[in-house]
């Protein structure tokens, strides 16, 4: 049960960041968003308890935000995220866009259920 909810919570990560469009144009994988954003599904899933952001969720966020250096990486990676956030329940996404300055990077739009990954730049 913890790795389903692992799977989903990276899920809702990936969604966040960056559905189920093809991933043709993109270097980056899905496989690759969900091992870079798992760490960081359980600091959502408890609205961020225990205070700061776990490391290994911003080695996460760095890895794939310098992986995603290409409009097409980028939104493969938003493509990747929605994808596997939209079947989590529960998710804060005020806090999840939150993480990524929280771990020092700038990402300069909002994740939601609604975003519009071609509108990624």
């Amino acid at each position: 049960m913890a790795s389903s909810m692992s799977l989903k919570l990276a899920c809702i990560a990936v969604l966040c960041l960056v559905v189920g469009a093809p991933q043709a144009q993109g270097a980056i994988t899905c496989g690759q968003v969900v091992s870079d954003l798992t760490p960081c599904i359980a600091y959502i899933r408890s609205n961020g308890a225990g205070g700061s952001v776990p490391a290994p969720c911003c080695n996460g966020i760095r890895s794939l935000n310098n992986a995603a250096r290409t409009t097409p990486d980028r939104q493969s990676a938003c493509t990747c995220i929605k994808g596997l956030t939209a079947g989590i329940s529960g998710i804060n996404f005020g806090l999840t866009n939150k993480l990524p300055g929280m771990c020092g990077v700038n990402i300069p739009y909002k994740f939601s259920t609604t975003l519009d990954c071609k509108s990624v730049k």
